[in-house]
């Protein structure tokens, strides 16, 4: 929009457009937002000066920088959600390759108690194994895609997650796509967090489960860990509503004396004034007589003097 060269009626018309842009992205305080709303009733009316026009132009080109960085910023997040997908995603396949390539060295086998006759029974991710000698390794039995099918199992429990979490997506006028790229993070977070809870199973590191009595069981455990992500992405999540809901946002901060004495929303100053009076002007002028202590004597009394001057 070139103020600059449009008629003065085409100005005035757009006068409402620019301001409502202004208001969304520069703050309260800032000087040509107020000068704009002192100067926006006589511009609608088509009392343009030319000193309307360039802070017209000045205060749309500083609203369009502004709303640049938002944009910016959305961008910028959107790229760490998908290069963290990305690293993610390469983590959980090449856990599944060394799974495969060597299945007892990360092994997610267990030996519930309870055999009887000198015998146990190994459950892994992908088989049982019953009437097992009671030394018998339970690492040994680990199969090739024990660890596949445990990651499977978690991009289970977190894509229900992802259902569960479109209810709280709003949609945006944003060009970029964050509240997917914050979904889509979700899916491998499951699949690790899956081998990672069972892991830690394993370890003994949860008291009371360190033995799991059946292959239904430890998928159970693997969708369930892989549900569990929602616990740490939920704050992604978070940051990504924060960041959209920012676009278009200004931020009504204390505003400074110094930068404007003015309220936004003060009525047009009166004809001859185009830049508005000083915020320390008086109505009538100034004229209003001072007693001896420095306060204002009431209209049309005389001043008033301390006894014995």
């Amino acid at each position: 929009m070139l103020i600059q060269l449009v008629s003065d009626e085409e100005a005035a018309g757009r006068a409402s457009e620019v301001m409502a842009l202004v208001k969304d992205h520069l703050d309260a305080d800032d000087p040509r937002r107020v000068r704009l709303a002192l100067r926006i009733r006589p511009i609608i009316c088509g009392d343009i000066t030319p000193g309307d026009r360039d802070l017209m132009a000045r205060s749309l080109d500083a609203a369009y920088s502004t709303l640049d960085d938002e944009l910016a910023r959305v961008r910028s997040l959107r790229n760490i959600l998908w290069a963290a997908t990305v690293l993610v995603i390469l983590g959980v396949v090449n856990l599944a390759l060394y799974g495969w390539l060597s299945p007892s060295s990360l092994s997610l086998c267990f030996s519930p108690q309870g055999g009887s006759g000198g015998k146990v029974t190994v459950v892994c991710p992908t088989a049982e194994f019953h009437n097992e000698d009671a030394d018998t390794d339970p690492s040994r039995l680990a199969g090739a895609t024990d660890i596949l099918t445990v990651e499977i199992a978690g991009l289970a429990g977190a894509a229900l997650t992802v259902i569960a979490s479109l209810r709280r997506i709003r949609g945006t006028d944003a060009p970029y796509m964050l509240p997917l790229a914050s979904a889509v993070l979700k899916l491998p977070t499951g699949a690790l967090s899956a081998f990672l809870g069972l892991l830690l199973i394993r370890g003994a590191f949860v008291p009371g489960l360190s033995d799991l009595d059946s292959r239904a069981q430890v998928l159970a455990w693997a969708a369930a860990f892989g549900a569990a992500q929602h616990l740490v992405t939920r704050l992604v999540d978070d940051r990504a509503q924060m960041t959209l809901s920012e676009v278009g946002k200004t931020t009504d901060t204390v505003i400074d004396p110094e930068r404007v004495a003015v309220k936004e929303g003060a009525p047009a100053p009166a004809a001859g004034s185009p830049n508005g009076a000083g915020p320390h002007d008086e109505p009538d002028g100034g004229a209003r007589e001072k007693d001896g202590d420095g306060e204002p004597a009431p209209d049309g009394g005389p001043p008033h003097r301390r006894s014995g001057a």
